[in-house]
């Protein structure tokens, strides 16, 4: 190496090394009581300090706001009040609780922006509690997380490993395979009934980005990996009259999807077949495949065999959408490595990438031209389009 170049890496060494001396000297400052005390009293620092200190308290209260929002989707709150506020006497006729304990609810959800408190003790939904009007999705995950709090009561036990057997979370995904549990292939249409249920409610979250970001008007034949009961293919279906479509998942769900697909007028163009996509070959044929909210279920040596088996199953030229909530998001870094971290933890398998380590795998898989496509609302899903090689290398 050139010695200008050694000097200039030293340099930037040198500067990163600063830069963290500097970080650590004013993380020990501000962890100084006697400095908090005075920048909590000092005008131009008073701000910074309220805000983070409040802060703060959101995150450490942060379990108890999810219980507040949780009481509020069990009693129908935000569906009682979608067509205009209500006043407490009429809400108290509605709500099977106490007086008691709906003001405290009541109250509870206004500090937190769920709702807001008008005149004459009249409630009305505010800006967080809106959305969730009518929103299935959002309202079957905060029922879902119940499973999810309960796994994370001792969250060293999950970092360790200490609750295998007994995890709420491991249960509730059909697809994990337990020491002695039963296989993909044996599960029924009853066991992973639920699950099914969940996916088809909160996927359209993904999908919906899917849909804006990328046309499919120019495929023929479409093979959606893990496609649950269908409510995606039926969707382009719809959207693309040339499209002929085929959903691959677990037998269970396949069985489900074949009778939802039945009660339209679209079984001629969309089939739902049954297996394990980590063993044996996916159907062949088509010309692009969607991956939507699958590989992060999996650690990485099995997305590497599933993202193998999808290069070989498209034909040559054929392009491969693969969405998913993704690691190191701009602006949304606390949902990959923070919720989702834990919650696939929790599950069992799995775990959050960033669009850099998923764009490697695919690559590594034999897929070229990776690239990102637009998405309205990345918390939601990252959207990465890439393309099988018209000449394959074996």
């Amino acid at each position: 190496m050139p010695l200008s170049e050694r000097v200039s890496e030293d340099t930037q060494t040198h500067h990163r090394s600063l830069k963290d001396t500097f970080a650590d000297w004013r993380n020990s400052v501000i962890a100084s009581p006697r400095f908090q005390r005075w920048a909590a009293r000092f005008p131009l620092t008073r701000w910074v300090v309220r805000r983070q200190a409040s802060a703060l308290f959101d995150v450490m209260a942060g379990f108890v706001y999810s219980q507040i929002l949780l009481a509020c989707v069990k009693v129908n709150l935000f569906e009682l009040l979608a067509n205009g506020s209500l006043s407490k006497a009429q809400l108290q006729e509605r709500i099977a609780l106490p007086p008691a304990g709906l003001n405290r609810l009541l109250d509870a959800a206004v500090a937190i922006r769920l709702l807001t408190k008008r005149d004459n003790e009249h409630y009305a939904l505010g800006m967080l509690g809106a959305p969730l009007v009518g929103n299935r999705a959002l309202v079957d995950m905060i029922i879902h997380h119940g499973d999810f709090y309960r796994d994370l009561q001792d969250p060293l036990a999950l970092l360790r490993g200490d609750i295998s057997g007994k995890a709420a979370m491991a249960e509730y995904w059909p697809y994990i395979d337990h020491a002695e549990g039963p296989k993909p292939e044996s599960l029924s249409a009853e066991r992973v009934a639920n699950y099914s249920k969940l996916m088809a409610h909160t996927q359209p979250l993904v999908t919906a980005e899917v849909i804006d970001a990328y046309s499919f008007a120019k495929h023929r034949q479409l093979l959606d990996i893990g496609g649950g009961q269908g409510a995606f293919a039926t969707q382009l279906a719809k959207l693309y009259p040339q499209l002929r479509c085929t959903i691959f998942d677990l037998p269970g769900v396949a069985e489900l999807a074949t009778t939802q697909i039945a009660k339209t007028d679209l079984s001629n163009r969309i089939q739902a077949i049954g297996g394990n996509f980590f063993d044996g070959e996916l159907p062949k044929g088509a010309d692009v495949a969607t991956l939507i909210r699958v590989i992060f279920d999996h650690d990485d040596s099995r997305v590497k065999i599933l993202l193998r088996n999808v290069f070989n199953a498209l034909e040559p030229g054929a392009s491969l959408i693969l969405a998913e909530p993704m690691a190191n998001t701009p602006g949304q870094e606390a949902m990959g490595d923070a919720y989702f971290g834990f919650y696939l933890l929790a599950m069992g398998r799995g775990r959050p990438r960033s669009q850099a380590e998923i764009t490697q795998m695919l690559i590594e898989a034999g897929f070229e031209a990776v690239r990102l496509l637009p998405s309205a609302i990345p918390l939601n899903a990252q959207i990465l389009h890439c393309k099988k090689p018209m000449i394959s290398v074996a």
